[in-house]
């Protein structure tokens, strides 16, 4: 089996690549869906979320109110850092989860789309890494239009992340997306070629397939091992 990471930075285009892939039928395993679902009234992500950030940040209907946890998370790097540990484990689950029903399927290569990859330690998890980047300028004007807010709102933001080019010093593939559309899809097209090769051993052992092979081996050993035994006990 073979896990994609995607990743990138707020406003980089990483949700659009994220959607050319399901676009092509690959299952797309998404960390901001899996956080969300966290979040839901009353799960334990939930109760730990409000133990450490009080009822304030809570809606009339009871669910987190997610623009208002927000803005305390990107003004405040210790506040960011508490909700990362306390989250941390139940987002990792949830993905996990997610990746093992995607395999019991049967599928070979799943996407697993993860804005901290890095950040949360998943790059260890995933090959290849796939990047998807913009320069700064480019990034903190896309923001600022796509949520129509301040520039010290958007630097925010932006800082509250690992930056781009860090991050790519650490990707196995960038998509430059600070053109068109057109080249967007154009790149997106030579990094399927590379996905999309054919598994190595270790991938190819970790699919369902190749733990199914392997277990069959195991049964065919151990039943050729007792008709050898019985075979020796008749003479």
């Amino acid at each position: 089996m073979r896990i994609v990471g995607l990743t990138g930075g707020i406003a980089s285009g990483k949700s659009t690549v994220s959607n050319l892939f399901k676009a092509h039928d690959f299952p797309v395993v998404d960390a901001d869906l899996v956080a969300r679902d966290v979040l839901k009234k009353g799960k334990t992500g939930w109760k730990k979320v409000v133990s450490a950030f009080g009822d304030d940040i809570l809606q009339p209907d009871g669910e987190v109110d997610r623009p208002k946890l927000g803005q305390i998370i990107f003004s405040n790097p210790e506040k960011r850092k508490l909700l990362n540990r306390v989250l941390a484990p139940y987002i990792w689950f949830g993905i996990f989860w997610e990746v093992l029903k995607l395999w019991t399927e049967g599928f070979k290569i799943i996407v697993v789309d993860v804005p901290l990859l890095f950040e949360a330690k998943m790059d260890k998890w995933t090959k290849p890494i796939v990047l998807v980047w913009v320069d700064s300028e480019t990034q903190l004007q896309r923001l600022m239009l796509r949520d129509s807010t301040s520039e010290d709102d958007a630097h925010n933001k932006i800082n509250a992340q690992m930056s781009l080019d860090l991050k790519k010093t650490k990707a196995d593939l960038v998509i430059d997306n600070t053109g068109s559309l057109k080249d967007l899809r154009e790149q997106f097209r030579s990094i399927l070629v590379i996905v999309t090769k054919p598994l190595t051993w270790t991938e190819f052992g970790f699919s369902r397939r190749g733990v199914a092979l392997f277990l069959l081996s195991i049964v065919v050993g151990v039943l050729m091992y007792f008709q050898r035994s019985l075979y020796a006990s008749s003479l």
